[in-house]
């Protein structure tokens, strides 16, 4: 069996220490070090977990004004550009805010914006570690999870809330990165250091690839502030994370006959059976989340497909190599680590190449038919939101949104 790499390997070009056998495995090698006292529980504790992971532990320089500067500006141009092909407004309660910044200021921001649906993941995560009545007071296995849940319980929010903004971190290069929605008075994130460390290592022109990005955030920004929209996806997604099922048999089945007192062999075993989130989140999803998963993936495919749409309506007379920007973003976005593939799976988030190609695909076939004024009508009214079957097939949902009452 190849042994599956580790967390740091992973995630960062330093060798993995030897000591952390569980460095493949996003959560677990956090956990064990909160169980270890280097960190404690919290809010605080999630902020220090997330900057420690989005820098390798290392200090960070602050954003230089003048590169501040001209991203602002750069937003205040997407701004126009966006109203100007949607309608939309894109500022909320007082003029739009910008963050030019680094990671540890893109967590923290990120910590902040996403709480509510951390602390109901978190809440659902606990959960699954309780040890179900049915089971015996005698059972090995029952009498390790009552451990682990209690001290698990406290620690939960501040493990979950941290390792995940702390991977996301180390690679978005704004705050949309995964399309989820933030308050709509949260301002515009742009994280510069990845931004135009991908440039370099693309050769991309940096201030339109700025721009770029700055598009891209603003376009997410005034999509997902609609109200409909907004409403339906936060339901989906909290619906999703509350669904975590109470399953500690499954768990058990995962690590297999892990036995601890096997030594380090035993914990690279461990490493290599989790390994693959699909072993530990197999272990836990509900059939109501998958259930639920097709309506949550067709939304966000219709919205991603909306946004790229408008991307290329203002990006390909505003930016010069705004082909060739988009052909290396997009390539990027599903060229996703392991690490970002399990911050998806977990929010219940589908962004494979087939997902964003079958927004693409529904919004192309909306806007042959009737235009950008029929594609318009998705942002109207709830009741004009896609089913998973019109998004594959966008002649049903014209049909069905031009039927009387």
């Amino acid at each position: 069996m190849t042994r599956a790499p580790t967390y740091d390997a992973v995630m960062s070009d330093d060798p993995p220490p030897e000591s952390d056998p569980f460095g493949g495995i996003p959560f677990l090698g956090e956990l064990m070090k909160m169980l270890q006292g280097q960190v404690g529980g919290g809010s605080d504790a999630a902020r220090q977990l997330a900057r420690s992971i989005a820098n390798d532990g290392r200090s960070e320089a602050n954003i230089d004004p003048a590169d501040r500067i001209a991203v602002e500006e750069l937003v205040r141009v997407a701004e126009l550009q966006v109203q100007g092909a949607t309608g939309l407004a894109v500022a909320h309660h007082g003029p739009l805010r910008v963050t030019v910044a680094n990671r540890s200021q893109w967590a923290d921001q990120t910590i902040d914006d996403y709480r509510p649906l951390f602390e109901t993941l978190a809440a659902s995560m606990a959960a699954t570690m309780e040890t179900p009545d049915d089971v015996p007071a005698d059972d090995p296995m029952a009498e390790m999870m009552a451990g682990l849940s209690e001290m698990m319980a406290p620690m939960m929010l501040g493990m979950t809330t941290g390792s995940m903004v702390g991977n996301l971190a180390r690679t978005s290069l704004g705050g949309y990165s995964l399309p989820v929605p933030r308050p709509v008075d949260a301002p515009i994130l742009v994280l510069l250091a990845n931004v135009d460390r991908f440039g370099d290592e693309w050769s991309l022109d940096r201030a339109d690839l700025r721009l770029w990005i700055c598009l891209h955030e603003v376009a997410h920004h005034a999509v997902l502030a609609v109200p409909h929209i907004r409403r339906r996806l936060t339901t989906l997604l909290e619906r999703h994370a509350a669904g975590f099922e109470r399953d500690p048999r499954g768990i058990g089945e995962a690590l297999g006959d892990f036995d601890l007192s096997a030594g380090p062999e035993a914990l690279a075993e461990l490493q290599n059976t989790l390994g693959d989130p699909d072993a530990l989140l197999g272990a836990v999803r509900s059939p109501a989340q998958e259930a639920l998963q097709p309506e949550l993936t067709a939304l966000v495919a219709a919205i991603t497909g909306y946004v790229d749409h408008i991307m290329d309506r203002t990006g390909g007379s505003l930016i010069g190599s705004y082909d060739r920007l988009t052909e290396a973003l997009r390539r990027r976005r599903v060229e996703a680590t392991a690490s970002d593939r399990f911050v998806e799976r977990i929010l219940g988030l589908e962004l494979d190449r087939a997902q964003y190609d079958r927004g693409a695909a529904f919004v192309a076939g909306i806007v042959e038919r009737a235009g950008d004024e029929g594609l318009g009508r998705l942002l109207s009214d709830a009741a004009n939101l896609p089913t998973p079957a019109e998004v594959d097939a966008p002649g049903l949902w014209l049909a069905r949104i031009d039927l009387p009452d």
